[in-house]
Formats: structure tokens, sequence, C-alpha cells
């Protein structure tokens, strides 16, 4: 069969037309060296673009470590990678350490931030050129001392503990190897040496070494961010300084020490003990043994808290109100005081005494050692023990504070009839001061003994205490303090206003073998104010006073330390919110008034008794009879052979006088002049 004819329109066969036509591939030969120059600019382009990349990589990575060095941390020099190969790194910082206030919140203690300079001496080559070079921009620096730390085998030396700012720049500048920078911290004490012995300080790595910062130390380190807060007014505390600081100066003293304290809550809302110490500096630890010599020098020794010394007259309030709550005698009682007492070889006598009997009043305002050791004797050894026990005068103090002593006072098996005698009128024991003022605040306060505390307490909260004393014999004793102010020894520490009450009491000091040291004593005054309605117990003491002309010769308590009580008060009181009652003062002396001789109630007084104006009234027969008046010579000067024996008795605080007595009367007497 034949196949049917192409359509007129068709294309011809074999042929295509447009794009139904099928595409064509041309053929270019090229030659081989040119295939060779392409693929060497293939690999060239490539290299380039791994090239570029790095380089890109570097460059950023160099501009973000200068951007963080100028602009996000340009004051904090980071430590070098060579500090992970050193066998001893430093000490970590610790969180910043707790600051310490008053109780008003003024700032007493606080770490502040600052930077620290150290070596690794196995990286520095020239120790001699790298030492004199930081010199010169850290001229505290001592060479010599500086060549010897960069050199040896260690890896870490401390060189400067705080830099400024700009001493930090100076060295950064220097740009010796080997030096790196710390980040560390600096105590700092905002009020100086005010509070010296309170605070105690820290070491050079920031551990408590004295003081509350040794007592709270851990809390310190490890509550960061918390806040002691003391019982310590820092305005009391520095008005405080002050006038003991004065009395000091005025009398030549070696030191001295003062305390104010509240009688209701045991707070101490001052304590100093002169000389005292910069805080600034940090404490070095010296465990070698001191003598009492070199401790007394040494301006770190707490003489409020550490210091032991004889109270003299001061232990002759609690002597009475021990004698007046036992029942041995009575406030119109009275005992003899017209001759010496003679005990083995120890003499006890008056200085200045008035040669007859005296009244509980008279007592206290004369200072008689004779009727005060009759009164001691009357309670006798045991009960006179205990009471002193139960007055916290035989164990060492709860204050917060590592630096506490423990009194020196006989054994029970050693406490016989002459160490009562001479510790009535307060020798032959020894206690800190703050033991002293403790126990006269209990008896001003209504008769609760509260132990003394460095801690602010919360206001209106009750603090609780141990009852010493009845109220009666409380009321009683702040009306024969406030007798000793208006009559006795303590006048100059009168403030109108204030109507202070205290005594004072002057004891010679104990040398290291025993034995009392000639003309070196201890001037004190303890008292509390207003007598009225106590509200501060206070205590200031002077170490050594020296006679001057001012005084007439005379370097006793009531020269020395009744004055600068009387400035404490008369400064320290408007700072407590004490306004004096000068309008009412006569009504208020009236209430709280005492008179040397008081009458026997009339219900008391026996039918036919004379008058006490007529006569002495009744009293009890001393423990030990007086011995026979002592012969015209003077009484030898005897001392006991240690601290807690018995001593001999030194005549009690008198007014002062209108001129010095004469010499043979003052070898007799065995009293403080």
């Amino acid at each position: 069969m034949n196949p049917l004819p192409p359509a007129p329109d068709a294309a011809p066969i074999g042929r295509t037309i447009g794009r139904d036509a099928a595409p064509r591939t041309a053929l270019v030969r090229v030659p081989r060296p040119e295939l060779a120059r392409r693929a060497v600019l293939e690999r060239s382009r490539r290299r380039l673009v791994v090239a570029a990349g790095g380089f890109g990589l570097l460059f950023a990575v160099v501009g973000f470590r200068l951007a963080d060095a100028t602009l996000i941390s340009p004051a904090e020099p980071r430590r070098l990678a060579a500090m992970s190969r050193l066998d001893v790194a430093p000490q970590e910082h610790l969180p910043g350490r707790g600051t310490i206030a008053d109780r008003n919140g003024e700032i007493l203690a606080v770490s502040l931030p600052v930077t620290a300079l150290y070596a690794n001496p196995q990286e520095i080559e020239n120790p001699a050129e790298a030492a004199r070079r930081l010199v010169r921009v850290l001229p505290q620096l001592d060479v010599e001392r500086l060549t010897a730390r960069l050199s040896g085998e260690r890896q870490f030396a401390y060189v400067a503990r705080a830099l400024t700012p700009r001493e930090q720049q100076a060295v950064n500048s220097l740009g010796i190897p080997g030096l790196y920078f710390q980040q560390a911290e600096r105590r700092v004490y905002p009020q100086g040496r005010s509070a010296a012995h309170i605070l105690g300080g820290v070491d050079v790595d920031g551990n408590g070494t004295a003081g509350v910062e040794k007592y709270f130390d851990e809390r310190l380190r490890l509550r960061r961010g918390d806040q002691l807060r003391l019982a310590i007014d820092v305005r009391v505390q520095l008005a405080l300084r002050d006038s003991v600081q004065r009395a000091i100066t005025e009398f030549n003293g070696i030191g001295g020490a003062g305390i104010l304290m509240d009688v209701q809550t045991g707070e101490v809302l001052g304590m100093v003990s002169l000389p005292d110490f910069d805080l600034a500096e940090p404490a070095r630890i010296d465990n070698t043994p001191q003598s009492r010599e070199e401790q007394a020098q040494n301006p770190r020794f707490n003489r409020a808290t550490v210091g032991v010394y004889e109270p003299g007259s001061t232990f002759k309030l609690l002597t009475t109100a021990m004698a007046l709550e036992l029942g041995t005698v009575n406030v119109w009682g009275g005992y003899d005081a017209s001759r010496p007492i003679r005990y083995g070889r120890f003499t006890i006598n008056d200085f200045r005494g008035k040669n007859r009997w005296l009244a509980v009043p008279e007592i206290l305002a004369y200072s008689s050692n004779l009727a005060s050791a009759h009164m001691a004797a009357a309670v006798g050894p045991q009960r006179h023990r205990d009471f002193m026990v139960r007055m916290g005068m035989g164990s060492r103090l709860p204050v917060e504070l590592p630096e506490t002593a423990v009194p020196l006072i006989p054994s029970p098996n050693n406490w016989r009839e002459i160490n009562t005698m001479t510790i009535g009128f307060g020798h032959g024991i020894s206690v800190t001061p703050l033991h002293v003022v403790t126990g006269i605040a209990a008896v001003a306060n209504g008769g609760i003994l509260r132990p003394p505390t460095l801690m602010a307490r919360e206001p209106g909260v009750a603090v609780e205490g141990t009852r010493v004393l009845s109220e009666r014999t409380s009321d009683t004793m702040r009306r024969l303090m406030r007798l000793v102010v208006t009559e006795g020894s303590g006048k100059s520490a009168d403030v109108p206003g204030y109507f202070v009450g205290g005594k004072t009491g002057t004891a010679q000091k104990t040398g290291p073998r025993g034995g009392y040291l000639e003309n070196k004593r201890i001037a004190a005054f303890v008292g509390a104010f207003p007598m009225n309605a106590p509200r501060y117990a206070l205590y200031v003491m002077v170490d050594e006073p020296k006679p001057n002309a001012r005084s007439q010769g005379y370097a006793t308590a009531g020269w020395v330390a009744a004055p600068a009580a009387g400035m404490v008060v008369r400064q320290v009181a408007p700072i407590l919110g004490m306004a004096p009652e000068t309008e009412r003062m006569a009504e208020i002396q009236a209430s709280i008034a005492m008179p040397l001789q008081p009458g026997r109630p009339p219900a008391a007084r026996p039918a036919g008794a004379p008058a006490p104006a007529a006569a002495p009234p009744a009293r009890p027969t001393p423990a030990v009879q007086p011995a026979a008046p002592p012969a015209p010579q003077p009484a030898p000067r005897v001392a006991p052979t240690a601290p807690t024996a018995a001593a001999p008795a030194r005549a009690a605080e008198a007014p002062r006088p209108a001129a010095a007595p004469p010499a043979a009367q003052r070898e007799a007497s065995l009293a403080p002049r």
C-alpha cells in the first residue's frame, strides 16, 4: 500500500522549523596551557578567601579585647594565664567583711575594696632593677626589702596590699613582667582611735585579732552585708576619752580607763582605755611573755577589762550594802574608829581619821578604813565571800570581748578574818574596772545585777538579772552615795542638776613579786547619776597619777578622778538627752538627803536611850577588838606577798584638805596620799 501524500503545509522531511528544532552543541577546543592557567587561578582565589576570613576573625578578636580593656572594664586589670601555672596561688578574695556601727548607726568599722600588687619572682629577670623602678612610683616601699622579696624560688610574694588608682596606673605603666594585680579589701575605721580597744582590729589578711572584730570574726566574715550594732555611743565615747585623757595629762599618769553603763540594761555606752592605738595599723601577734610593767605600757592592753587592780575605798560601797542587807548594822548604827586595829604583823589605820565612833553615813563620807574593817568583820568571812561572789567579783564577766580577766581573790580555804577586814575597805582583792562599775550599777538600780554587754538592746525590752539586794537597801545606798559627793571626798564630781552619787578610791599598786610599790597608786571614782532615778553608772580611773601644784601635793582620787568624773557627766548628760533639774534642785536633794548622824527611828529606840545628838547609839561589838593605841612612832608599812593576800590598810579618801599633812603623819597612816 502506498503511503498518503504529505500535507501542503508540512515541513520538508528531515528538517525542523523554529523551537521544535533540536539544539546543536558547539564544540570549542581549549589548549592544555590554558586549562593549567585556569586551575592555578581557582586555587589562588580559594586561598585568598581563607586568608581573608582568618584575618577578619583575628581583627574581630583584637577589636573585642581592645573594647573590653578600654570601654567595658578599663579599671580592672586581669590576671594573666601564667597564674594558672603558679604552685602557690594567692588567697581568693573573700566576700566583704560585715560593718560595725554604734547604737545610732554611725559606722565604726567598714571594709572597702582595694587593689593589691603581687609578684611571681620566677618571672622577674632583674629583681634589683625591678625594685628600684617600683620604689620610684611607690616610695613607701624599701628597696632592699623589696629586692629580697622579688628574689628567690618562690612563685608568689605580696608587694603592696592597697594601691590607689593612680598608683595602680603608675605600676602598670612600668611594664615589668611578673607583676600582677589582685582585687582585695581594706578595713577602715572612720572614728579613728575613739573605740580602739572595743573594736580590736584585724591583721593584714582581714582576720580579727582582738576586740569585737575577733569575738564576732566568723559572723563578720561569713555574713556579707551584715551590720553589727554595738551599744556604744560614739559621742559618749569621744567625751569619755577626752575627760580621762585630760586627767592623765594633768597628773602625769601612765594611763587610765573610763566606763559608762546603763544601769537598767547593762549596755556599755562608752569604754576607753588609755593609751590607745591606731586601728589603721594591722595588729602583730606577739606571743612573747611580758612582765606586768611591759604589759601595762603596751597600748593594746585594755585596762578596763584586763587590768586587775585593788579597788581601794570604792569597795566600801559594797561592804556597806552587804552589812545593811544582812542586817548586821542599821543606817543609824556604826562602829568604833578611835584606835588602830593590829592583826599579827598588819596594822589597819585611818588617814586623818576622826578618832571616834562613826555612824554608817560618816563611815562612807569620811571613808574610814577602821570602821569598814569592823563592819566587814561583823558579817564574817563566809558570808562576806558569798556576797562578793554573788556580786560577780569572783568570776570573769560575760562581756563580748575575748580580752577579759578573772579577779584575784582568796580561795574559800584562804579567806580568813584578816582577809575580810582588808577586803572590807578594798585591799587584798583585785578586780577589773568593769567588775566595779557592774557591781555599783546593781547597788544603784534597785538591787538587780545585770551582766554588762557591748551589744545594743532593743528599746523597751526587759533585761533579766539576778536580785542581789533588796530595793530598800538600794534606796539607802543611793542616799549614802549622794552624801559622799555632797559632804565627802567626791565633791568635785558633783554637777548641778544631775545629782551625782558615788565613791572615790585610792589604792597602791602591787609589785610583780608581791608587796606595794612606793608612790604608785590607782585613783578611781565610781558612781551613778541622777541618784533620784539612776540611769547611768560611771567609772573613771587614772593609773599612777603624780601630785601637782594645784593639788597641794596630793594625788588621791578626790583630787584626780572625782573632777574627771564630773567632767564626764557634764559632757555626756546633754548628749544622752538629760536636762539638769536646776529648778527643782532643792526639792530633789531633800528627797535623797541623808544626815551624817541619822537618828534612831522613834519606834525602834529603846526606852530611856539617849538621843543620837547627845550620845552615840548602841552599836554591835566588833568581831575583832581593836588593839591598844600604837606607839608614837610611825607604824611600819607592811605589804602582802601576793596581790590577793591581806594588805595593810591605807587611809581612805577624805575631803580635799587645805594643806598637805606632815610627812610623819603620812608615814603613820599607811594610806593613799
